[in-house]
């Protein structure tokens, strides 16, 4: 049977990798906020999104989480008049990106949440290992 502070660890880890990969996600979302295509009526920069699974691993006997997919938000373009723009159509409309940025702000804050979380858990799984290992040390 594995130690429950190891298997802790590792939970913690799957889940720093998941939100890792989701600040990721958002942050390319953000910088791309105002990415059009080059050509007249090209589409824009679509909006990424991240998909999480739990995952059974046998030798730890737990749930690890980890990203399932990463996907393509099917929220439709933003137009916005823009005639000077080299991705203007001929009525002068510009697609869009379909990123809302207050959405990836909200959307980074909660995965920082979950994040320091985790990161928590893996400190105190180590302290935890460490306070073991000392007082077997002394014994």
């Amino acid at each position: 049977m594995p130690d429950p502070l190891q298997t802790a660890l590792h939970i913690a880890a799957s889940g720093l990798q998941a939100q890792s990969m989701r600040l990721r996600v958002v942050s390319e979302n953000i910088a791309n906020a105002q990415s059009t295509g080059s050509t007249p009526g090209a589409a824009p920069y679509a909006r990424q999104t991240v998909s999480f699974e739990s995952e059974m691993d046998r030798t730890l006997g737990a749930n690890l989480v980890q990203v399932k997919s990463i996907g393509v938000d099917s929220t439709p373009f933003k137009l916005e008049r823009d005639p000077g723009n080299p991705a203007a159509d001929e009525n002068g409309m510009v697609k869009m990106p379909n990123v809302d940025v207050l959405v990836e702000l909200a959307d980074m804050r909660e995965a920082n949440r979950s994040y320091e979380a985790n990161l928590q858990v893996a400190k105190q799984s180590a302290d935890m290992l460490n306070t073991a290992v000392s007082l077997m040390k002394d014994a």
